[in-house]
């Protein structure tokens, strides 16, 4: 499925083929996320992101680089976690070479000027503050530092308003110089392009250098914050509501079983969530669960849209589901029913070049090893009932829940004795 070449004091260059297919994808990580800055930098790997767009050596300006791109029918982007950012370029076949020398100049050779950074401050404060007038991401951002705590992984990625004014030309520039290094790069590709030609195409766009990269803090013993995070909304209409609990690690030996768990508690319309707070009790129109997983951390999170008078009812619904998984067997056609959802799942998003890049990409920047489509379907296959309610028991305990709702004042009391699992 895909081919690997480390070279020296450069990227990592990982392929994986698509014969016949028409767009080639090229997902470029950098092994920078916001968990590896500096206490008095918060904010410049989302800033390093931005800022990348507004000019390189090659393309002095935004307009030049997105014309590079568009100007082909192509589409990009990046986006910034915790610990990594990814860069990533769909073109048509043909243009392989533009999209790789693209990538190479926004990672590589930006200009930083630092007219443009003082620029684009605005429109990250800009950013921050529609997350936080957003009552679903605001509740995201509590729900965070309610498992995670005051520290790295707890903030935000974007930073706060008064850090992002008050951080430094030198300090955005310092952590491009340390942590955009070549050799501290992934670049995956993904269409028919040959892994030689890849490596070549590669080796020309990014050139080589290293550097020491700082290490990161050890995750806090979790859950790190406060039980319940509230904040009351005055004029909304619907309460945003998040609850969940520690999970796993990226390369935890049960990472596929709490996948299975996941799919059964809440991903897609038939979960066990969806049907019973949606369509037998009719308490939200949304309703969903999601794993996130970090090198020493992870979590599971349940998050929910409802009428603010029916939250104590929507908290007693997912707390029940919870229990259930806790006490008793997934029935097998249930079980077979999810391992389908997962593996089909997977199998129809690897049909798109896009997916397949960061797939490949994504695991041999993060994990400890790259797993083919019939590996990771195989893992899928192997977990049983059994497996899944021993995590659940694991997972699922009244010290380790925590919870964050965004609603009117006069629906956020007593919330808190409702976030119990039965006995």
């Amino acid at each position: 499925m895909f081919q690997r070449t480390a070279l020296p004091a450069a990227p990592r260059v990982i392929t994986a083929s698509v014969p016949a297919a028409r767009s080639v994808s090229i997902a470029a990580y950098v092994l920078a996320g916001s968990r590896l800055e500096a206490p008095d930098a918060a904010g410049a790997a989302h800033f390093m992101e931005h800022i990348t767009f507004k000019g390189t050596a090659a393309y002095p300006s935004s307009r030049a680089i997105s014309e590079a791109i568009e100007g082909v029918g192509g589409s990009f982007n990046a986006a910034t976690d915790r610990e990594s950012t990814v860069y990533w370029v769909r073109v048509p076949r043909r243009e392989a070479e533009r999209a790789m020398e693209v990538l190479g100049e926004l990672i590589v050779r930006p200009t930083l000027d630092p007219r443009e950074i003082d620029h684009e401050r605005t429109v990250i404060v800009e950013e921050i503050r529609s997350y936080l007038d957003d009552p679903a991401e605001f509740c995201q951002i509590l729900f965070q530092q309610a498992i995670f705590g005051p520290g790295p992984l707890g903030r935000e990625i974007c930073g706060d308003e008064a850090g992002i004014r008050a951080l430094a030309t030198d300090a955005i520039r310092d952590f491009w110089q340390t942590m955009y290094r070549p050799a501290n790069t992934v670049v995956a590709l993904a269409g028919d392009v040959p892994h030689d030609r890849a490596v070549e195409l590669v080796t020309e766009a990014f050139g080589t250098g290293n550097g020491a990269v700082p290490g990161v803090a050890p995750a806090p013993v979790l859950p790190a914050g406060e039980r319940v995070l509230i904040s009351a909304r005055r004029d909304a209409t619907q309460a945003q509501l998040a609850i969940g609990v520690p999970a796993l690690p990226r390369d935890d030996p049960d990472t596929w079983t709490l996948a299975l768990l996941n799919a059964i508690l809440g991903d897609g319309m038939s979960s066990r969530l969806f049907l019973s707070v949606r369509e037998e009790r009719a308490l939200a129109y949304d309703i969903s669960s999601a794993v996130t997983e970090y090198a020493d951390a992870g979590v599971l999170e349940i998050a929910a849209g409802v009428d603010p008078s029916h939250l104590p009812d929507a908290i007693d619904a997912v707390v029940t589901e919870l229990a259930r998984l806790r006490d008793e067997p997934v029935p097998a056609p249930e079980l077979a029913k999810a391992k389908a959802y997962l593996a089909g799942g997977l199998e129809l998003r690897l049909d798109d070049t896009r997916h397949l890049a960061s797939w490949v990409g994504g695991q041999e920047a993060l994990h400890d090893r790259v797993l083919t489509v019939a590996d990771a379907m195989a893992a899928v296959e192997a977990v049983d009932a059994a497996a899944i309610r021993t995590l659940a028991a694991r997972l699922f305990r009244d010290q380790l829940l925590r919870m964050a709702v965004v609603a009117p004042a006069r629906h956020l009391r007593g919330l808190e004795r409702h976030l119990r699992l039965a006995a």
